[in-house]
């Protein structure tokens, strides 16, 4: 767990008002006994997860891919080629979601706008190298050409839910 309590509370009011705000039929699945705290979110989403991607075409048609998730101060932080599409479709409409399902332990759904972290052209945000030294430990320093070869982006939640059927029991597993 790598948030801050500032971040944790930020999550927790994100997780409280995306609840409060979805539908009568999702929040029948999805209720407050059902629903993971931020501070329990943080707990699981540990290390690398893999997450479904979702982005959108030019022409407006979804795509979806798997891609490594890392849940890094209440964002999803997740990278690929330069050169893969999903890349071009985040760089020109920056709207996306991420979700993480395990079995029928957990499922963490999220929409949001993407933001890159690392460009070639232009300057970095200032996490970025906070992000590239957990992600260096994470695949070893070598793991990648890291200016070249990878793009990596960080998804700023709008909207997020954390689901488990039996929240005692996967807090258990962790």
């Amino acid at each position: 767990m790598r948030e801050t309590p500032e971040e944790l509370a930020s999550l927790q009011d994100l997780l409280d008002a995306s609840l409060s705000r979805s539908t009568s039929h999702l929040r029948s699945i999805i209720n407050t006994e059902r629903t993971l705290t931020a501070v329990q979110a943080t707990q699981v989403l540990t290390g690398m997860c893999t997450v479904a991607l979702s982005t959108v075409t030019a022409k407006g048609e979804p795509r979806i891919s798997g891609v490594d998730g890392h849940f890094l101060h209440g964002t999803w932080v997740f990278g690929t080629a330069r050169d893969a599409a999903k890349a071009r479709h985040l760089a020109a409409r920056p709207a996306a979601s991420v979700a993480y399902i395990r079995g029928e332990e957990v499922g963490v759904f999220t929409h949001g706008t993407a933001e890159l972290l690392n460009p070639v052209d232009s300057e970095a945000p200032a996490e970025w190298p906070e992000v590239l030294a957990y992600l260096k430990d994470f695949y070893g320093d070598n793991g990648f050409d890291w200016v070249n070869d990878v793009v990596y982006f960080r998804l700023r939640p709008h909207w997020m839910a954390a689901y488990a059927p039996d929240v005692e029991k996967l807090m258990s597993s962790q």
